[in-house]
């Protein structure tokens, strides 16, 4: 049987554990233009600095309310988007395809997509806004309503994904528990929420775990869309980091801020693994 995992378990090894040790050993040391791209050991210094620096607790501020928001509209929307989807009626099997569109494009193309929508002043929302006779918003311009923008350029690509997985787990409930509930005189809405949304719990856990690790490494859809700002307003850690790395060419400190943010992931994650058990516990 172990045969059967050594596959699964070097690759992890090769593109999760190594590099993960890398990170860990470049965070001590600095490594920039400074060193002229030598490791000098550094006795934490970059952990010292990482915990006195306001611009990381303002990004990971930022990443988690980017995060927590996406993922829970991602969740309300897919739960609909998926209830639709697996009832019977025509066009269902086209209305399947096109849903799984925004997931397959690629993020780069939806980013500019949006970016262009949200444009000041030519694009459609702010059109729309002048005919009616107000004044611009300046979407991606305000530091306090760009990060929305960013919110819904990811709710929407990445809604059909968690869609799909509770699809999959609405199909995997028997039919017979609902005509058995319904002869016991339980209304539709009653149904719902002591028979689907329980039986639906590990699936939507696998959905909000996928999800809290994919939003929270978010990088190319604000990149694109707003870089960062206004303000780095709308920066995440993910962005912080290659920041570091590539423009100042200080890879020590964006190691330890990769690694500071897999530490803030790991315990969101764990936080809603919490939730969950706790959840599993209550009879709706």
């Amino acid at each position: 049987m172990i045969f059967l995992f050594a596959p699964a378990a070097l690759f992890l090894i090769l593109v999760f554990v190594l590099p993960l040790i890398r990170y860990c050993w470049i965070s001590v040391h600095a490594l920039s233009v400074i060193t002229n791209l030598e490791m000098i050991p550094n006795y934490g210094a970059n952990w010292i600095r990482l915990y006195n620096d306001q611009r990381f607790w303002q990004d990971s501020f930022q990443t988690i309310r980017f995060t927590v928001t996406s993922v829970s509209l991602e969740i309300l929307f897919a739960i609909a988007i998926a209830l639709l989807l697996d009832q019977r009626w025509r066009g269902r099997g086209v209305v399947r395809a096109l849903t799984i569109l925004p997931w397959a494009l690629p993020t780069t193309v939806m980013a500019l997509g949006w970016r262009w929508i949200f444009n000041t002043p030519h694009g459609p929302i702010e059109q729309i806004i002048s005919l009616l006779g107000f004044e611009s918003i300046n979407i991606l311009s305000n530091p306090n309503i760009a990060w929305i923008a960013t919110v819904i350029g990811d709710v929407w690509k990445t809604t059909p994904f968690i869609a799909l997985i509770l699809l999959a787990g609405l199909q995997s409930i028997p039919n017979d528990l609902y005509e058995a509930f319904r002869l016991e005189g339980g209304s539709s809405r009653q149904a719902l929420f002591n028979i689907t949304i329980p039986l639906l719990k590990q699936y939507l856990l696998i959905g909000i775990l996928f999800r809290t690790a994919q939003a929270f490494g978010v990088f190319d859809l604000i990149q694109i869309m707003t870089g960062g700002g206004p303000a780095s307003s709308t920066e995440s850690l993910a962005l912080y980091a290659y920041l570091n790395a590539m423009r100042f060419l200080d890879f020590g400190y964006s190691a330890t801020i990769m690694l500071g943010s897999f530490i803030l992931l790991v315990f969101s994650c764990l936080l809603a693994w919490l939730i969950f058990n706790q959840i599993k516990k209550i009879q709706l």
